[in-house]
This record gives C-alpha cells, structure tokens and sequence, in this order.
C-alpha cells in the first residue's frame, strides 16, 4: 500500500486530502464510493464526498459537513465494508445538486458550487465516479489532480448517446486519470484520448455464509415445494433485462413441473413489469427489496443475471460466491468475473438463448453441479474491499509522485 503521509520536505505534514464526487446513484456505484472513502479515512487519509442530498443520505448518513449542507438521517455506513479506524477521521458529505439529467441552471449553481468546496478545503485528488460527476469536477476546476472512473455504458436512446460522447471527450480532455469498470468502457475512453488509468476493482461487501436455516426460509419464499426455482436479483430497471428474463420464462411453462420465477428488487419497472408477466401468463414472485439476497441465492436452483449490461456487478459476485449455477448475460464486464466455465453465457436480450440455458441446466445436473463448483472457485479469486482500496490508493500515489516530479522540474528550471 502507498503511504499516506507526506515525507519530510514535502509542502506539508498532514495526511493525503482525497474528495470524492458522484451524482444520483442507486446500488454499486455509491456503495462503491461509501467502501473507497471509508477505506481511505482507515489509512489515515483526510476524505471528504460532494454529491446529491439523497446520495448523502443513502451512503454517508451522519457524516454531512455542517458547514457545507445537510444530508439527513439513514444508516450511518453500507453494510459489509469495514468501519474507520479508530482515531481516523470519517469521511465528511458536502450536498452538491449533481443531477442525473442537464439542467443548465441548476448544473451551473452545482458546479460553482463545486468548485467553492473545492477550492476550501483544496483535496491533493478529486476523485470523480460516473461521467456527469467527472464532467461537473472537471468544470469546477480547483487544486488536485482529478481521476474520473466510468461506471456506464452510453445510453440506448440517440439524445442520451450524444450527451454521454460529449461527457466522454471533455472528461477525456480534462481528467489526469480515467479508469473503468469493464473493457469496453476503457476502449472507448482510449478512443476519446483519455490517460488510461487501467480498470478500477469493484468489490462486493463480504457477508457471512447463510446458515441452514436461512437458507430454508429463504426455499419457501421462492416457490412451491417440487419445482425448481429460478431467481434474480437488481434494480427494476431496463438495464437489468428482466423483461427478456419473463420473456425466456414464458418459454418454460411447459416445462412439468415447470420452474418457478423469483425476482428480488425494486425499481421504476415494478408495474409494467408485473404487466408483462400477467401478459405473458408467467407466475413472477416479485418479492421486493430483501435483506436475505444471498439466501435466496443459496436456495435457488439456478441463479440469472439478464442485464443488457453491466459493468462488475455486485450481483454476480454475491451469485459466484453462493456456488449456485448461474446463468448471465455476455457483456460489459460479467465475463472477467465469471471466466467460461464460472457461468453459462448468452447473449443479451436473447430471451430464447436465455430460456435454453436454463433449462439446460435444470435437465443435467452434472452440468449444474460442475457450474457450481466452478462459480465457487471463481468466487475465491474475486477481490475484496482491501484490494479495491489498495489498487486505489496506489493510483493516488502514483499521481502524487508524478505531482512532485512536475514541481520539482519547474523548480529547477526557475
């Protein structure tokens, strides 16, 4: 690990200054910035976060900078990441309006915002996470060198792709550091002229193995007794693809005894996709937010992720660390983490690719037992949230010490 203290003859004693900036989140990405900052402030690091009111208070309730905004009340951390160490400083949250969508006047009052904070409390790194976040930083300006991490793939619709390669370029142009959840992001930052700053590791927070009798409990929520259960898990948005997920389920029914859909979540589908299932005369449990997930993993007899894409998603570490055969989808970055043989792939969207699969799976239990073995195997190498901490701060101090190489010519050179 990089050391966090400046050395003898640097510009000050005090710990490395880190900000972190992020905009509307809602799952990974913030529980992936709550698990960096947290982690920085362990190793000694002064840590302060900008971003939305409600991201404050989902992530960082309890650590709001009096002086720079109110976040509200919630829980104090995410559960499964480590808490600061004693006698380190938590992270403090400052509220800055970065919205999920332009909206030129009030953009424009966040980043001057921003940039205020910014220049206040003048971080050694700004550390941005999604592009609009990347973008705001990169307007306000201000001490520190800036590292932008990508978390998303362009948009489907023609608008939202224009407004996503306008945010590459500029993050491209401004950032001193890019880095990337999953390879076609990191290509397409390369294309836009970004210094790559390689792929960041996205950890999911340990939890304990579900004991027996949870993951009992967790069997009878899922479905009737005889009939094999297939379950997924996320956010009840497009991205997620559970519309092509009822679609492959419709290709079952006729299955004796036919499988059981289960779907953990919540989200702005919730109606349409109870609709479609309906439609479809496909029996969905649509079981809503649950704090047992990796029971109901457990429990399963095949677990599916159908995201149209991903980058590396939490879900499909916690489905490979339960060592139950999973089925996913082939893109964005799913297939670094389950490797060929830690989960069948298809293509995304394929709803008969997707129905074949599973069914696959259920008809040969060889092939599921050797699915299993293989995603529990693929769990062991998956890094934790040390390793995503210390390939972070590694970067810091590369950064830095390029910093002081760059003061130290220009010195020379006065």
């Amino acid at each position: 690990m990089e050391p966090v203290i400046p050395e003898p003859g640097r510009r000050d004693s005090a710990p490395l200054r880190v900000a972190y900036v992020l905009g509307t989140v809602a799952g990974g990405t913030g529980a992936h910035v709550a698990m960096l900052a947290q982690g920085c402030a362990a190793r000694g690091m002064a840590v302060r976060v900008f971003g939305p009111a409600e991201t404050g208070r989902r992530y960082f309730a309890g650590q709001q900078d009096p002086a720079a905004g109110d976040t509200g009340d919630g829980p104090a951390r995410p559960p499964g990441f480590a808490a600061v160490a004693i006698g380190a400083r938590p992270p403090g949250f400052a509220a800055v309006a970065i919205g999920n969508r332009p909206r030129p006047g009030r953009d424009l009052v966040a980043v001057l915002r921003l940039r205020r904070l910014l220049r206040d409390w003048a971080p050694d790194v700004v550390h941005a996470h999604g592009l609009r976040a990347g973008a705001f930083a990169a307007l306000a300006g201000g001490p520190g060198a800036l590292v932008v991490t990508v978390h998303n793939a362009p948009p489907a619709g023609a608008p939202g792709r224009v407004i996503h390669a306008a945010l590459e370029r500029l993050t491209a142009r401004r950032a001193d550091l890019v880095t990337w959840v999953s390879g076609d992001l990191g290509a397409r930052m390369r294309r836009a002229g970004a210094r790559d700053g390689g792929r960041a590791l996205v950890a999911a927070p340990a939890s304990p193995a579900p004991a027996a009798d949870q993951v009992a409990a967790a069997r009878a929520s899922l479905g009737e007794g005889g009939r094999p259960a297939v379950f997924a898990a996320g956010r009840l948005a497009a991205q997620k693809g559970f519309s092509v997920l009822i679609d492959a389920a419709a290709r079952w029914q006729g299955r004796d005894p036919a499988p059981v859909l289960a779907i953990a979540g919540e989200g702005p589908l919730a109606g349409e996709l109870g609709s479609r299932a309906r439609a479809a005369g496909v029996p969905v449990r649509f079981l809503g937010r649950r704090a047992d997930v990796p029971a109901l993993m457990a429990a399963a007899d095949v677990v599916v992720v159908p995201s149209l894409w991903e980058g590396q998603p939490l879900v499909v570490q916690e489905a490979l660390r339960a060592g139950r055969p999973v089925v996913a989808s082939r893109t964005g970055g799913i297939p670094d983490l389950t490797g060929e043989d830690g989960a069948m792939l298809v293509p995304p969207g394929d709803a008969a690719a997707l129905a074949g699969a599973v069914l696959a799976v259920l008809h040969d239990r060889a092939l599921a037992a050797r699915l299993g073995a293989a995603a529990a195997e693929r769990a062991r190498a998956l890094p934790d949230a040390g390793d995503a901490v210390d390939s972070t701060v590694a970067r810091y101090g590369r950064l830095r010490r390029a910093a002081d190489r760059t003061g130290q010519e220009t010195r020379n050179r006065s």
